[in-house]
């Protein structure tokens, strides 16, 4: 079981890395891959197919700013689920990256989440569905915020 973050760029590292710290948390093997959808959108496909010719259950989720192309390029070749956490620096940067995010083509399926840990969670739920040990974990994630509480 694995999760791949792509990154627009490598000024994405710094969102990304909140990602990483909670699959580490959760002991779920993650790798990161930098690679622009309008530079170089070879390296994204070839990335991409080797994800899809792998028989192990996998997670991607995005994490690029501006024109969010390649959450919609990732999804549309994917057979894997794809989460978008677009990043942002201030409300106006937000304002263009939520749309860019949220308009995906049909056919184009893109899960978008707006908080870096929130979309490991959900990235980390996914793969919870095909593996008792990882639900066993969020379960107890769950009771440990619910006890927070109490």
């Amino acid at each position: 079981m694995k999760i791949t973050l792509f990154l627009g760029s490598e000024s994405d590292k710094d969102h990304a890395q909140k990602i990483i710290d909670l699959l580490d948390d959760f002991g779920i093997t993650n790798e990161t891959v930098v690679a622009s959808a309008h530079k170089v959108p070879e390296n994204v496909i070839a990335k991409v197919q080797e994800l899809n010719s792998s028989k192990e259950p996998t997670v991607i989720i995005t994490c690029v700013g501006m024109s969010n192309g390649l959450s919609g390029v990732v999804s549309g070749s994917s057979v894997h689920p794809v989460i978008a956490c677009p990043v942002f620096k201030d409300k106006e940067d937000y304002m263009v990256n939520i749309h860019s995010t949220l308009q995906m083509p049909s056919e184009v399926p893109v899960l978008t989440v707006l908080n870096q840990k929130n979309a490991a969670l959900a990235a980390v739920r996914i793969l919870a569905e095909s593996d008792e040990g990882l639900k066993e974990k969020v379960k107890a994630r769950i009771e440990e915020v619910k006890n927070k509480y109490l």
